[in-house]
């Protein structure tokens, strides 16, 4: 089949696709030229609204060629002054965009997107809250702007959110981000489905790429979409005082009418999960949760280097003095809560009260920095070697097993490779010079000495098929009131 449309229909629709788009710009660009704020929260003008249907009729016309014959519609879209954003879930692909050609409510994107040729000039057109990863107040600015649309009383179109941040491969709902539930005004869920019998939609990390979900949709004969307009959500006074109270129920709402199971893993687990560096994840690793903990607490993404640089320079003048619940409050200069105390569990290996903070300071690193993996294996030296600036094959187990966040680890193999002249300790630059010879070094000897080995290693090269590795598997969704796992049993 795919042979055929390929020499077949695939070019036919992509032209049509293609030039429908092009035949929506001029429009586009016409209607977006000198409209300011003001303009933009006035209703709009009798010329505007034909343009309005004409861009739909076109884009309709666009998906049209895509396969999409029809698309299935349940439930009613409320008005702008009934719910001022809607919530849509889950996020596969850019395929997404669909209910936004339907509806031109406002979307939050990049702002690198509105110089992207043809398309920046459509996406302008929908008035969106662009966020600047150059400006580091851009998150501030950005939940600011959605407040003040949200509570325009419909002057401002409605803005279509996307909770989860990132795509999944639909088989549960991530955590969903709080901006879209900040204003605190009654929000509309919106569920997607895509009934295919062989799914080219989901576009994650580790299934085919842009272009080739391209293709192959396109070498269907038919595409099936579903959209779904549950009813209005109106917070209550709790949840409009707790965003992530309030994010948290609105995806249980979505959840149930998906028919799928919630995992509080979020975009950036994901990324933590799926790093590209020579030490990837096991599937037992306590690492996610830490992660979970560190955002609990306070810790923000923006500010995480400067915060492990501060940490790291306070683990190194107590050098491998060990601390208690209370003095580890004092170091991270947090008060004792309930969170604190579960991250110091995880550290407290023999369950005596009592941590190593360079613990904490490597599993910080891992999280900052992902696939930085030798920037954290040299600071990890910097904090357990000696005088002469050596480590020996104990520190490395150590270092090792608190990078990946399991319970053991065998180094005998990597260490005795590293240390060629067998002086029983090792240096940084020796490590970094065997790493340089063999990047894949993980994987060549430590991944392949736990193969069958009750630790799980050889889950970190296995990841499930749409992007979701199995570290998120909803199956467990339940068991999140279980007691912590530590990084030793």
């Amino acid at each position: 089949q795919i042979a055929f449309m390929t020499l077949t229909l695939f070019p036919i629709r992509l032209f049509f696709a293609a030039f429908m788009m092009l035949l929506a710009w001029p429009f586009a660009f016409i209607a977006s030229m000198g409209s300011d704020e003001q303009e933009l929260e006035k209703p709009l003008s009798w010329w505007r609204k034909i343009v309005d249907i004409l861009l739909k009729a076109i884009m309709r016309m666009m998906w049209l060629a895509g396969g999409f014959h029809w698309i299935n519609v349940k439930g009613r879209r409320a008005l702008p002054a009934e719910a001022a954003i809607l919530t849509v879930a889950p996020h596969s692909s850019y395929f997404d965009a669909i209910p936004v050609t339907m509806t031109f409510a406002s979307i939050v994107m990049k702002a690198e997107s509105k110089d992207i040729p043809v398309w920046g000039t459509l996406i302008k057109y929908i008035r969106p809250v662009f966020v600047s990863r150059s400006d580091q107040d851009s998150r501030r600015k950005t939940v600011e702007e959605i407040k003040k649309r949200a509570q325009s009383d419909g002057k401002w179109p409605q803005i279509m959110i996307f909770p989860e941040g990132t795509c999944t491969n639909r088989s549960c709902l991530i955590t969903f981000k709080p901006g879209a539930f900040i204003p605190g005004v009654p929000v509309q869920p919106v569920v997607l489905r895509y009934p295919n019998k062989l799914d080219t939609i989901t576009w994650t990390w580790q299934g085919p790429g842009a272009l080739e979900i391209l293709w192959l949709t396109l070498c269907q004969f038919h595409n099936s979409v579903e959209i779904e307009f549950l009813p209005v959500y109106i917070p209550s006074e709790e949840e409009r005082k707790n965003p992530v109270l309030y994010a948290n129920n609105v995806r249980r709402v979505m959840a149930e009418a998906l028919g799928v199971s919630v995992t509080d893993y979020t975009f950036e687990d994901c990324q933590l999960a799926l790093a590209e560096g020579q030490l990837r994840l096991p599937s037992n690793t306590c690492l996610l949760e830490f992660a979970k903990l560190v955002r609990s607490l306070g810790l923000k993404p923006e500010t995480l280097e400067d915060d492990l640089d501060k940490y790291a320079a306070s683990a190194m003048k107590i050098k491998n003095e060990k601390v208690d619940l209370k003095e580890f409050s004092a170091y991270l200069e947090f008060p004792v809560s309930h969170t604190l105390e579960s991250m110091f569990a995880l550290f407290d290996e023999n369950e005596d009260g009592i941590i190593d903070v360079r613990e904490f300071v490597i599993a910080l690193s891992v999280v900052c920095k992902p696939s930085k993996t030798l920037e954290t294996i040299k600071l990890a030296f910097q904090l357990y070697q000696s005088e002469n600036g050596t480590i020996t094959e104990e520190d490395l187990a150590h270092v090792l097993k608190t990078a990946m966040g399991v319970s053991q680890i065998d180094v005998t193999h990597l260490f005795r490779a590293v240390d060629e002249e067998e002086k029983r300790e090792i240096t940084y630059d020796d490590f970094y010079r065997f790493a340089e010879l063999h990047p894949h070094f993980a994987e060549d000897y430590l991944y392949a000495d736990q193969m069958g080995a009750e630790s799980g290693l050889e889950a970190s090269s296995l990841s499930a098929p749409n992007g979701i590795c199995t570290d998120f598997s909803p199956e467990n969704a339940e068991g999140k009131n279980k007691p912590l796992q530590k990084k030793l049993n």
